[in-house]
């Protein structure tokens, strides 16, 4: 069956998960799950060894592949990273708000309406301790941060990228909002950027266990976003003209980014089983896009800012002691978006209107796959992508594709012509899809706080 688990993996994960799946969706020994979402940046489908990583071992990010399911047909809501950001946050297309629309977002200066659901905010009602450490890069003062959008707690930076070791976007005008940031303060925390989130990170699952008090935290690392700076490059960063450093980097370097992040992630998840709250933790790892220039995305093609399987397949970990069966490898499509209701569920909280789906009854073993139709586009270069089952069409600068992903994952092989019916179909789904959408615009889109209303000049 293309679209689902194989033999092997459906009766062996319903053979370890029959005592969980008589429990409701919520409960773990009746305790909410904490969440512990971790989101890479710019991270490439086999930059990671349980992906066939050939980069650098990653050992503390595979141990969750080894502990739940790894994704494979996993991808990102856009490919780039503010569109996928703020379909996490809402659990919608990000396309149906200004704020989605296209990077950078100095070409469109909007924020999020107070009045959107969010996933914090329908998690810090229902009594979670909810946590932002990271990146936010979803619009800047004086439109409504993390603070304002459900989180109670926030450390990080609120731009697309930042230097490792000054905090700063260099390649960006300097203002009040650059920086390192604690809450609403600037922050002046000294070392590389990977360890100081990873060690707050590590104090707010402290913290809740502390407080015996359930825990959402979205670890939103700025690693391996450019510059391209290791633990090790101090000296780099002092010289750097230009953030984004296109006349710098290497593999070398790339890997001492990973290899940071895999040390992060394995603190987090020793902190989880320190604490306690490790049998009790549902833990996400996957990236917000596609990777950049030095990331492995083998056996795709395509990379960051294309909608080519190498700029929106994202590697996707999920694990859940006594609910997601260890070693698993479904065939579940998902995408960004999904995790809002899934999570939700897991957690027991209702509300909201999603165009995600749930797909806590597929990853826990209790149902077949969720079929899904998904939809993509990005203005630049003119870019339209549906998937629906294994059948892509895709649209790049007015050339056409039709693509069978379990035959041909590289899009090598265009069946346009042979099956014009599907393709057909797929664009008519596509017309349908983008009419409920927002339109692209020139103009600037502002947002009034009073109101929470958005609206085009």
């Amino acid at each position: 069956m293309r679209e689902g688990l194989n033999r092997r993996q459906w009766l062996g994960g319903a053979a370890a998960l029959a005592a969980a799946a008589s429990l409701p969706a919520g409960a773990v020994g009746g305790a909410s799950p904490n969440i512990i979402f971790i989101m890479a940046d710019d991270l490439g489908y086999a930059d990671i060894g349980c992906y066939g990583g050939r980069i650098v071992a990653t050992p503390h990010i595979d141990a969750i592949a080894a502990d739940g399911a790894r994704l494979t047909q996993a991808c990102a809501n856009s490919c780039v990273c503010s569109p996928t950001r703020l379909a996490l946050l809402t659990g919608r297309y990000q396309y149906r708000l200004p704020l989605g629309l296209e990077e950078p977002l100095v070409r469109a200066k909007v924020g999020l309406p107070a009045d959107v659901a969010t996933l914090p905010r329908l998690l810090s009602g229902a009594g979670y301790r909810t946590c932002l450490v990271g990146k936010w890069h979803l619009g800047e003062a004086p439109f409504p941060g993390p603070l304002d959008s459900g989180y109670q707690h926030f450390y990080g930076i609120k731009k697309g990228g930042a230097d490792y070791f000054t905090h700063l976007a260099h390649g960006d005008p300097a203002g009040a909002e650059d920086g390192l940031f604690d809450g609403r303060q600037p922050a002046k925390d000294v070392g590389y950027l990977t360890d100081l989130l990873t060690d707050r990170a590590v104090a707010e699952i402290g913290q809740a266990a502390k407080a015996r008090q359930p825990l959402f935290l979205s670890l939103h690392y700025t690693a391996p976003h450019w510059p391209w700076e290791g633990p090790e490059d101090e000296a780099v960063a002092r010289s750097l003209k230009d953030i984004r450093h296109y006349d710098g980097g290497s593999l070398k370097t790339y890997a001492a980014m990973l290899a940071s992040l895999d040390r992060g992630v394995g603190r987090v998840l020793a902190a989880l089983r320190e604490t306690g709250l490790a049998a009790n933790s549902i833990v996400i790892f996957t990236s917000d896009n596609g990777g950049e220039r030095f990331s492995d995305v083998w056996p795709l093609i395509g990379m960051k800012g294309e909608l080519l399987e190498g700029g929106i397949r994202v590697p996707c970990l999920v694990s859940w002691p006594g609910h997601v069966a260890p070693g698993t490898v479904p065939r579940q499509v998902a995408i960004t978006m999904d995790w809002v209701p899934t999570l939700l569920d897991a957690a027991g909280v209702t509300g909201g209107d999603w165009d995600g789906a749930s797909l806590l009854a597929p990853l826990t073993g209790r149902a077949p796959p969720v079929a899904r139709t998904l939809f993509w586009r990005h203005k630049q270069d003119d870019q339209v992508a549906v998937r629906h089952g294994d059948w892509k069409y895709l649209r790049i600068k007015g050339r056409e594709g039709l693509f069978d992903l379990a035959a041909d994952e590289r899009e090598r092989a265009n069946r346009i012509t042979a099956e014009p019916a599907i393709a057909a179909d797929l664009k008519q789904r596509f017309a349908r899809w983008n009419e409920g959408m927002l339109p692209y615009a020139d103009a600037t889109y502002s947002y009034d706080a009073g109101s929470q209303a958005m609206d085009r000049p």
